[in-house]
């Protein structure tokens, strides 16, 4: 059986040219905006309704390729469109690149170098204004030799002893962050259960448990800083240690771990917040805002990245090169924390 379905046919310049009475070279002066081109008021307008009765459009790429740039912003990540929280750092991007007239490519390449490559080269090949390259979790890395041919800003990462730009989350302040919820509501021994991968999460979190207690007059008991597995088995696994220790609030490295220990304390008759408070990190909203009592949390601002991404790309926002902007991680009160 044969389709009726035809193809839209494409109008060429020319005949817009034919229908304004002008020449060809005026629509594409017109078209494309040239500046300083002399072309009168009455050319201009029977080009521009031309084109609107034609329902002419122009041939994007040859424009990048005479301008030498484009509108488009592209964004190549690993996993980030397929995790639980990240894909924010794509939604900020989008929006934002859309208030400054632009339209983000993205290429999920997870994690494939080839495809990281190709994809880097394709956007390159398209003009786009710069790119952002990202991943979804706030690590080192190691950026493909295409992007030197570009603008371009990390985005959740940073690569060390290169000049690129970027934007990570503030984990220290974080840190300090989670551990004031608790300090402000009289706790005083305070466990922190802290990952055991090697990150700038590990590293500034940490810190961030120690500058909340130096600037509250606290000391730090070195025993009440845990290592556990950064998910439910970890958080679970440590709990009878948090309870040898008397420990009367607890900041878990993310809220993963904070569900396990939800789980073990529920198994002793314990109740969070009475027996025990609890406050996470992440905001992943599909654990937070549904454990019973809702947890705590501090959020990783996974849309406030995307955002700062393009402004930096753009230079809507200053960023020396090798000095990466850090991204603040706001709390998130629920009902897990409760006064001593």
């Amino acid at each position: 059986m044969t389709s009726s379905r035809r193809e839209p046919r494409t109008v060429t310049m020319r005949e817009v040219a034919e229908l304004a009475g002008v020449s060809v070279t005026t629509v594409s002066h017109v078209v494309n905006d040239k500046p300083g081109a002399r072309i009168g008021a009455d050319a201009r307008a029977r080009v521009l309704r031309a084109v609107t009765d034609l329902g002419y459009r122009p041939n994007v790429l040859a424009k990048n390729l005479v301008q030498g740039t484009s509108a488009f912003i592209g964004l190549v990540a690993d996993s980030i469109a397929t995790t639980p929280f990240a894909g924010q750092i794509i939604r900020g991007a989008q929006e934002e690149a859309w208030r400054h007239g632009h339209v983000l490519l993205v290429a999920n390449t997870e994690g494939d170098q080839a495809a990281e490559n190709d994809a880097v080269a394709m956007m390159l090949e398209h003009k786009v204004r710069g790119i952002l390259y990202s991943t979804w979790t706030h690590r080192a890395t190691s950026i493909p030799p295409g992007l030197g041919e570009t603008d371009h800003v990390l985005v959740n990462c940073f690569a060390p002893g290169t000049d690129s730009r970027a934007v990570v989350p503030d984990e220290r302040m974080g840190g300090r962050t989670a551990t004031e919820l608790l300090l402000s509501q009289g706790h005083h021994r305070i466990a922190f259960i802290n990952t055991t991968s090697l990150s700038p999460a590990r590293t500034g979190r940490l810190q961030g448990y120690r500058d909340a207690h130096a600037d509250a007059g606290v000391p730090v008991d070195e025993r009440l800083i845990l290592d556990a597995a950064p998910e439910q088995e970890g958080g679970y696994s440590v709990a009878p240690e948090v309870l040898e220790l008397g420990a009367t609030g607890v900041f878990c490295h993310n809220d993963r771990v904070a569900m396990g220990l939800y789980d073990a304390l529920r198994e002793r008759g314990l109740r969070v917040p009475h027996d025990m408070s609890v406050i996470g990190f992440d905001n992943q909203e599909v654990i937070a805002g549904h454990l019973r009592p809702p947890l705590s949390t501090v959020a990783l601002p996974h849309y406030e990245l995307g955002v700062a991404g393009v402004r930096v790309l753009l230079g809507a926002e200053e960023l020396a090169p090798g000095s990466p902007l850090e991204v603040p991680s706001p709390p998130v009160a629920r009902e897990s924390v409760r006064s001593r």
